[in-house]
């Protein structure tokens, strides 16, 4: 985007999205709070009606969830990343240059035969160069500080205790990292790893009775499955990784829920590579797809996101997200004709916190009763 220019979506042609905004109302919403940058954990917990303020959850336990892992409040999880270091230990691609599954999983499968007195470690792949790891044993806790420095150029950091309880975390962390060392050593791109987003399970309220619904989620990476799970949605299985497989996984089971949440994960990530065309491109294949929800007929239908990404960020930003709410039998419609960023800024729905997008969800499809006389 050129300054002043069209956003990935305003360029996109997007006309199944932009009838849908005629139809309804557009507005955006805040993740956290203005001017916050927020991460994808508290965002996804804000649109799901939970104040990350006051829900605090983390990258290592929603990782780890996500593929299946058992984290309790006693064990600490951490996502991982492989990471390409020079002959001085300093960090030249903080992905492995995106290292692909194939190469990754059998890296993987060795660093599950390190060994660390008194303590377990279960490590599993998640998606190419990334894998989640789970300590479990006496004394651990999470308040430990990131590993990587989060740009290139920079060596790997020690783990550091930040709460006062969390020296034997870090500790035995470390010593982990320390044995990855020589498992590694010899690999032409992924001869380091990091580690980020220690955390335990935080035990959140659940979905279902908090709002009386059972709610299903459909999305192709951990993450977002881990988030979806730790708060009691059923985790779809599907096969592909496309807008078409996702949309067409909830047809046959549509009758069981009457919430779904779908995630797309490729317009982010299309952002955070800079890549412009390529982010307009899945937005444009998400809105080809639509029909494929849209024949199931639901009753109320939102499409946002949890945070922006603007390729010409190349990461997550703290602008306000777009917001298009449809409900033909109770939405009042606003002038918008079309859906982008412009168009939301201007929107009936105003800006208002993405923690209370669930009640206007709750309250379009007639679930919510009147407050006081």
């Amino acid at each position: 985007m050129e300054t002043g220019g069209a956003t990935a979506l305003e360029a996109a042609a997007t006309p199944n999205l932009d009838r849908l905004a005629q139809e309804g109302t557009t507005g955006q919403t805040i993740p956290i709070l203005p001017g916050v940058t927020p991460g994808s954990g508290p965002a996804h917990l804000a649109l799901f009606g939970y104040d990350p303020l006051k829900y605090k959850v983390g990258r290592g336990v929603l990782e780890a969830t996500g593929v299946g892992m058992q984290v309790t409040k006693w064990d600490v999880a951490a996502r991982g990343n492989f990471c390409t270091l020079d002959k001085d230990g300093l960090i030249t691609d903080r992905r492995a240059g995106r290292l692909p599954s194939e190469v990754a999983r059998p890296l993987v499968d060795r660093l599950d035969s390190i060994e660390v007195p008194n303590y377990t470690f279960e490590i599993r792949h998640l998606r190419d160069y990334r894998f989640a790891l789970v300590a479990r044993g006496e004394g651990l806790e999470p308040d430990l500080s990131d590993t990587d420095p989060q740009q290139v150029g920079l060596a790997p950091l020690e783990v550091v205790p930040v709460g006062q309880q969390s020296q034997t975390s870090a500790e035995v962390f470390n010593r982990w990292i320390a044995d990855s060392h020589p498992v590694l050593a010899e690999e032409p791109q992924a001869n380091g790893l990091t580690l980020r987003g220690f955390s335990t399970n935080p035990e959140l309220p659940q979905f279902g009775p908090r709002y009386g619904l059972n709610a299903a989620c459909i999305a192709v990476y951990p993450m977002y499955r881990g988030a979806a799970k730790l708060v009691g949605m059923e985790i779809l299985e599907f096969e592909g990784d496309g807008p078409a497989e996702e949309f067409s996984a909830l047809g046959p089971r549509w009758e069981e829920f009457d919430f779904a949440f779908i995630h797309i994960k490729a317009t982010d990530s299309r952002g955070e590579d800079g890549d412009f065309a390529g982010k307009a491109a899945v937005i444009e294949e998400v809105d080809r797809q639509l029909g494929r929800l849209m024949d199931l007929e639901p009753a109320v239908l939102a499409v946002t996101g949890d945070h922006s990404t603007p390729a010409r960020m190349r990461a997550h930003s703290w602008h306000p997200v777009p917001l298009l709410l449809w409900a033909p039998d109770t939405v009042r419609p606003d002038n918008s004709q079309d859906f982008g960023e412009r168009t939301c800024a201007l929107g009936g729905l105003g800006t208002f916190p993405a923690v209370s997008l669930m009640g206007l969800l709750l309250a379009h499809a007639g679930r919510l009763n009147k407050f006081g006389a």
